[in-house]
């Protein structure tokens, strides 16, 4: 079985081990590949698999011997389901590879936010510390977490693992949902209420039509002027402008995200040049165990399919 591999840099640049899947076929390994070059690479494969290539149904066409498509992720917006579908082509993702990883990158990012640890850091290197008058100093208000409210919108595997770590914190933990499910030690109350009561909101839903740009100016006013929007989801639920402008006139106090809009980003987003923001670039996810994770599951995915019993079939 050919399989051919459109995008492996960011699963696999170098540290992991592609043996589970070369096992299943012949397998060619390109890092990139431009919009130009899929067809050309992909044309004789029976197996395509991709992260964040795009595969639209003009493209698909063009590949006639594709019977399976594995996404090496969780979202799949990057393939034309419909076309794959009247094609007879099977699509996969991958869930829950790495909920750890990604909520330990919400709680990064809003540590780097209530402690400023880099900030202080470099200021001592500055020589800052040396010329003191004082035993210590700080740059920057410090906030404490314990007693605060975070506010999750969303509650699966990733905003379950986000609550455990904010109740160690000492932190009140509240969630929306649309779908309310029960949960120990988390309050579910309304949209309305994350909004107007959290000191922390944290995104961890789907991006759906109603979620789409869910942090906007109107539930951003609604917030306490020293609440902080952290996001490890999707980019596209927030309303980058509103933010910017929440952030730029004091509506809210800070914003630490893992995900924007377009990825990358073009220079000319607000957010690159907002106040009291942190922007990492789409790491959440890239933890070496939660990579390893992910690389073995999509080799299950396949393996799965080649045996007649296809699993995490979205197609």
């Amino acid at each position: 079985m050919n399989i051919v591999i459109l995008d492996g840099y960011t699963l696999n640049p170098g540290d992991q081990d592609w043996a589970p899947i070369e096992k299943l076929g012949n397998v060619t390994i390109y890092d990139r590949s431009a919009r130009e070059e899929i067809v050309e690479r992909a044309k004789d494969a029976e197996v395509v698999l991709v992260n964040k290539v795009v595969l639209s149904g003009e493209t698909l066409a063009q590949l006639p011997k594709a019977r399976y498509i594995g996404v090496m992720a969780t979202g799949f917006n990057n393939i034309d389901i419909e076309a794959a579908r009247k094609q007879g082509i099977t699509v996969t993702n991958v869930k829950a590879y790495g909920p750890a990883s990604v909520a330990q990158q919400t709680f990064a990012l809003l540590l780097a936010i209530v402690n400023r640890v880099e900030t202080h850091s470099q200021s001592v290197f500055a020589g800052d510390w040396v010329a003191s008058a004082d035993f210590c100093y700080w740059k920057t208000p410090l906030t404490e977490l314990a007693g605060k409210t975070i506010g999750l919108i969303g509650l699966g595997d990733i905003g379950s693992q986000v609550a455990k770590i904010a109740a160690a914190f000492g932190m009140k933990v509240i969630a929306y949902r649309k779908h309310p499910v029960p949960t120990d030690g988390v309050e579910m109350v309304s949209l309305d209420e994350i909004f107007r009561q959290s000191d922390v909101i944290s995104l961890h839903c789907p991006l759906t039509d109603e979620t789409r740009e869910i942090i906007n100016r109107e539930n951003l006013a609604k917030m306490k002027s020293g609440a902080i929007v952290l996001n490890t989801g999707r980019g596209p639920l927030i309303h980058e402008q509103d933010l910017t402008d929440a952030l730029k006139n004091g509506t809210i106090a800070a914003a630490g995200l893992d995900v924007l809009s377009v990825e990358p980003p073009k220079a000319g987003n607000p957010l690159l040049s907002a106040p009291n923001c942190v922007i990492t670039p789409h790491v959440a996810w890239a933890t070496f165990e939660a990579r390893q994770r992910l690389l073995q599951m999509v080799a299950d995915n396949l393996e799965n399919f080649q045996s007649g019993k296809p699993v995490n079939v979205v197609s």
